[in-house]
């Protein structure tokens, strides 16, 4: 019982420090920048598809922040084992 203790205890220390994370900009249009931010999400769980309601969609991005003229989109990654996480960042008024 002790030994799976400690391989659960290493697999939880291997877990935290092989996370990943990455956030890039993806476009820029000649509008001011704006005040207002939007953003979508999409998970997925073990390399499958992100659920239906899970859209990481530049034009979800804007209307989660009620966005209508958009100055920059960027996106960002996160990976933790098994579970993606990608999210559209939009800028803009």
């Amino acid at each position: 019982m002790k030994k799976i203790k400690e391989v659960l205890c290493l697999l939880l220390v291997v877990a935290f420090f092989t996370s990943c994370g990455l956030t890039m900009p993806i476009a820029a249009t000649s509008n001011e920048i704006g005040s207002k931010v939007g953003k979508s999400t999409a998970t997925s769980i073990l390399f499958f598809p992100p659920l239906a309601d899970g859209s990481a969609s530049i034009r979800r991005a804007a209307k989660n922040g009620g966005i209508t003229r958009i100055s920059t989109v960027d996106y960002s990654y996160k990976w933790l084992i098994f579970i993606s996480t990608w999210t559209t960042i939009v800028t803009g008024d």
